[in-house]
C-alpha cells in the first residue's frame, strides 16, 4: 500500500494549474486574492478530473474482494493484511471485505462479482487506504461549491463595482448577485417544499444537505447537456477545419470582419467615456473633496491615454460663480468609474482578439506562400525569433515540413479519432440506463479491463474520457456569443473577470459531469437502477443519492441526458446558425452572400493591417541601422570632443582641429534639427497640429538622412552664410509663397 501515485498526481495537478494560471493570467498586475481564488478553483476542479480514475480502479478492486470472500460481519476493513505490503503484481485471496455489505448481501455481491473469473484479486498500483479518498473528496467538493456559489461571484461583482469604499462595493456586489443567488434558492426552495409535503419523509440535517447537493447538480446538469451536445460536434469539426488551410483562412477573414464592428464600437465607447472623464477631471480641481475619487477613476485609464486627459491640477484660482452646479456628485463618479472599467475591459478584450486573429491570418497566408516554394523553406512575413534549443530545432526547413506537409494530416487523423470518441459518448449517454444487456460502450470497455485487472487502462481511459467531456463543455462556453464578454488569451492577456468566470464554471460543471461519467460506466446504481451493486466509489458516497427526490432520481437524471443527441444533430446540420442567419445575425454559412461579402471585407482588413505592421517594422529597422552606424547625437558629439582634446594635448595644429570640429558640429546640429523636426511634438502650443494628424499613419523622414550620408559641406557652409547675411541686412525672405517680413512656416499647417 503506497500513497506515492496519489501524491505525485496531486503535485503534478497543482503544477499544471499554476502553469496555466501563469500563462493566461497576469499575476503581477491582478490582485493577489484573484490569483489565489482562481488557483484554488482551477486546482480543485482538475483534482476531480485526475483523481476520480483512481477512485474507479479502487472501486473495482473492492468489488473483486467482495465477490471472492463475501462479508460475514456487518463491518470489516478493506485494506490488505497488515503483515504485508501490496505491490502492483501482488494479489490477495484472504483479504477482508467491505464495510458496505452485510450477511444478507452475499448473493448480490456474488452476482456483481461474476464479472471476475479468477479466485484472486490483484491490488491496483495506485491503491490507498480507504479513508484517504473520502476525506479528500470532502475537502475538494465543499470547497469548490463554496467558491462557485458564494466567493467567486461576489469577487466578480466586487472587482467591477464602481464604488470607492469597501462598504459600497460589498453592497453593490450583493445586489448584483441577488438574481444569481435567487436562481439557486428557487430550486432549493422548490425541492424543500416537495420533501416537506411528503408525509413519509422527515427533514433533518443529512436530507437538507442532500437537497442542496441536488439543487447544485440539477443546475449544472441542465446546462451541461446543452453545452456538451454542441461541443461533441463542434470540437471535431473545428479540428477538421484547421486541417484545411483555405477553409480556415476564409473563416478567419469572416471573424475579422465581424470583430471589426465590435472593435470599433468598443473604441468609440472608450472615447466617449474618456471625454466624460476629462470633463469631470477638469471640473473637479485639486482641492475638491471628490478629487481622490477622480484620481481613482484616472488610474483605471490606460497609460497611453492618460496624457490626453485634463487632470485639473494646474488651477490655483477660486471657482467661478455657478461652477459648483457642474461638479459631478459622488454618485455620478461611481457611475463614471463603472463605465470606465467596462469600457477599458471591452476595448482590451477586442484588441486582444483582434491581435490573435491577425496572427492566425498572417500565419495562414505565409503557409500558402511557402507551399509554392521549390526549396521547401518556410518564409514568414513576421518571423518568430526562437531562443535556446528551439533555435536549432525550428529551422525554416523543419517548419516548412511541419506546417505545410505533416500538420494537416495529423489534424485529419485527430479529427477521425475525436469523431469516434464523440459517437461513443453520445451512444453511451442515450443507453447508459439499460443494464441488461449492457449497451453503454464505456461500461463494456471498463468492465473488460476490470475483468483482466488492467487498472492502468481503467485509469487512463477514465481520465481521457472525463478530459474530453470537459474540453467539449468549456469549448462551447467560450464559443457561443452570450459569453463573448469573457475570453481566455495566452501571454498574460486574460483579465481578472474572465479568470474568475472560468473558475466558476469549472467548479460548477465538473461535479455533475463526473457523476454523469460514473453513470455511463455503471458505477452509480441509483442512476442505472442496478440494485445488485452494493459497492460504489468514494466520490458517490460523498455526493450522495437523489432518493429523497424520486422524480429527479428516477426521471430527470436518467432521461434528460438523452437530449444530448437532439442538440448534437441540430449542431451537425447547423440549424442554429441558419436560423440566426435568417434573423439577420451574421453567421458563417458557406453558400450565403452575406458570408462572402464579409470574407472579402476581412481580406482587405488583413491586407491593411499587414501593410501597417510592415511599415512599423521597416521604420524600426532603419532607425536601428542608423543608430548602429552613427550612434546617437550625444555619443557623436562626445567622441568629437574627446578627439579634439587628444589632438590639443598631442600638440598638433589647433587650427585644423578647430575647423574640423566646427564642420562636424554643424553636421551634428543639422541632423539633430532634422530629427527634432519630424519627431513627435510635445509642446502644448502644437497640440492642434497633433490633433489633426493623430489618426493618420506615421511618415518616415529618415530616408533623406540615411541616403545623404556624404553631402557637400562647403555648400552647406555657404547656405548658412547666406542665410545669416540676409538676417543681418533685414532683407525679405523670398522662399515659399512670399511671407514678406514674416518668418517662414515651421509646422505643416502654419500657413493654413
Amino acid at each position: 500500500m503506497s500513497v506515492a501515485p496519489l501524491a505525485v498526481e496531486v503535485i503534478c495537478v497543482f503544477c499544471l494549474a499554476a502553469y496555466l494560471l501563469h500563462k493566461y493570467g497576469n499575476i503581477r498586475r491582478q490582485h493577489v486574492l484573484v490569483t489565489l481564488a482562481s488557483l484554488v478553483a482551477w486546482y480543485f476542479s482538475m483534482i476531480i478530473i485526475f483523481i476520480l480514475p483512481l477512485d474507479v480502479s479502487t472501486t473495482f478492486y473492492k468489488i473483486c474482494l467482495g465477490s471472492i470472500q463475501p462479508p460475514v460481519t456487518p463491518a470489516a476493513i478493506l485494506s490488505p493484511p497488515t503483515n504485508a505490503t501490496p505491490h502492483a503484481n501482488q494479489s490477495y485471496t484472504d483479504a477482508p471485505s467491505s464495510v458496505n455489505a452485510t450477511v444478507n448481501d452475499d448473493q448480490s455481491l456474488v452476482r456483481r462479482g461474476a464479472l471476475f473469473d479468477t479466485p484472486t484479486c490483484q491490488v491496483p498500483w495506485s491503491y490507498v487506504q480507504e479513508h484517504v479518498l473520502p476525506n479528500m473528496w470532502h475537502v475538494v467538493y465543499w470547497t469548490s461549491q463554496i467558491l462557485t456559489w458564494l466567493i467567486l461571484p461576489f469577487m466578480q461583482s466586487y472587482a467591477t463595482s464602481g464604488d470607492f469604499t469597501i462598504q459600497g462595493k460589498i453592497k453593490t456586489a450583493l445586489i448584483e448577485n441577488a438574481i444569481y443567488y435567487g436562481s439557486y434558492l428557487l430550486i432549493f426552495g422548490a425541492l424543500l417544499i416537495y420533501v416537506a409535503a411528503r408525509p413519509d419523509l422527515q427533514i433533518d440535517g443529512p436530507r437538507l444537505k442532500m437537497i442542496g447537493i441536488t439543487a447544485s447538480n440539477t443546475w449544472g446538469l441542465f446546462l451541461l447537456v446543452l453545452l456538451l451536445g454542441y461541443g461533441l460536434v463542434e470540437v471535431p469539426r473545428k479540428c477538421w477545419t484547421s486541417s484545411n488551410r483555405e477553409q480556415l483562412l476564409a473563416y478567419t477573414r469572416f471573424q475579422v470582419a465581424k470583430l471589426s464592428t465590435d472593435k470599433s464600437d468598443a473604441e468609440e465607447s472608450l472615447e466617449d467615456v474618456l471625454e466624460e472623464v476629462s470633463k469631470a477631471s477638469e471640473a473637479i480641481r485639486y482641492n475638491h473633496p471628490h478629487r481622490k475619487y477622480m484620481d481613482t477613476v484616472l488610474r483605471k485609464v490606460p497609460e497611453d491615454m492618460q496624457a490626453r486627459l485634463n487632470r485639473g491640477m494646474d488651477d490655483y484660482e477660486d471657482y467661478p460663480d455657478g461652477h459648483s452646479a457642474s461638479i459631478p456628485s459622488e454618485k455620478d463618479l461611481v457611475a463614471l468609474h463603472r463605465k470606465t472599467i467596462r469600457a477599458v475591459t471591452s476595448q482590451h478584450r477586442t484588441q486582444i482578439q483582434w491581435d490573435i486573429l491577425m496572427e492566425r491570418a498572417f500565419g495562414l497566408e505565409d503557409i500558402g506562400e511557402s507551399e509554392k516554394c521549390a526549396d521547401r523553406r518556410f518564409r514568414s512575413t513576421f518571423p518568430q525569433h526562437y531562443t535556446g534549443i528551439l533555435k536549432h530545432i525550428c529551422t525554416p526547413t523543419v517548419e516548412w515540413y511541419w506546417k505545410c506537409l505533416v500538420r494537416p494530416w495529423v489534424l485529419k487523423v485527430l479529427t477521425v479519432i475525436l469523431a469516434v470518441f464523440s459517437f461513443v459518448v453520445i451512444w453511451s449517454e442515450v443507453t447508459f440506463f439499460n443494464k441488461k444487456p449492457v449497451l453503454s460502450l464505456f461500461a463494456i470497455f471498463i468492465n473488460v479491463a476490470a475483468k483482466n485487472y488492467d487498472y492502468f487502462y481503467i485509469e487512463l481511459a477514465s481520465c481521457l474520457t472525463i478530459t474530453y467531456l470537459c474540453v467539449c463543455v468549456y469549448f462551447t462556453v467560450f464559443r457561443i456569443r452570450i459569453f463573448n464578454y469573457y475570453y481566455i488569451a495566452p501571454y498574460h492577456q486574460t483579465d481578472s473577470n474572465s479568470l474568475l468566470f472560468s473558475g466558476i464554471l469549472l467548479c460548477r460543471l465538473t461535479p455533475p459531469l463526473c457523476l454523469n461519467f460514473l453513470g455511463m460506466i455503471h458505477l452509480d446504481k441509483h442512476v442505472t437502477g442496478n440494485e445488485d451493486q452494493e459497492i460504489e466509489t468514494a466520490y458517490t458516497s460523498i455526493m450522495g443519492h437523489m432518493d429523497v427526490i424520486s422524480f429527479l432520481s428516477d426521471g430527470f437524471y436518467i432521461y434528460y441526458p438523452i437530449l444530448v443527441i437532439v442538440v448534437a444533430l441540430g449542431t451537425f446540420f447547423s440549424v442554429g446558425n441558419r436560423c440566426l442567419g435568417l434573423l439577420g445575425f451574421q453567421q458563417f454559412i458557406g453558400d450565403d452572400d452575406m458570408t462572402s461579402d464579409l470574407i472579402e471585407e476581412g481580406k482587405e482588413m488583413i491586407k491593411r493591417e499587414k501593410r501597417k505592421r510592415q511599415r512599423v517594422e521597416d521604420g524600426e529597422a532603419r532607425r536601428k541601422s542608423w543608430r548602429d552606424r552613427y550612434g546617437t547625437t550625444k555619443d557623436r558629439a562626445s567622441s568629437l570632443q574627446n578627439r579634439d582634446a587628444s589632438d590639443s594635448d598631442s600638440g598638433r595644429g589647433s587650427m585644423k582641429s578647430g575647423a574640423l570640429y566646427g564642420k562636424e558640429s554643424s553636421l551634428l546640429h543639422r541632423i539633430a534639427s532634422q530629427l527634432a523636426k519630424y519627431s513627435r511634438v510635445k509642446d502644448k502650443d502644437d497640440s492642434a497640429q497633433v490633433e489633426l494628424l493623430k489618426d493618420s499613419e506615421p511618415l518616415d523622414y529618415d530616408d533623406s538622412l540615411a541616403e545623404n550620408e556624404e553631402f557637400d559641406r562647403a555648400k552647406y557652409t555657404r547656405s548658412q552664410a547666406g542665410r545669416s547675411s540676409r538676417q543681418t541686412t533685414g532683407s525679405r525672405w523670398t522662399g515659399g509663397r512670399g511671407y514678406g517680413s514674416q518668418a517662414p512656416p515651421k509646422g505643416l499647417f502654419d500657413d493654413v
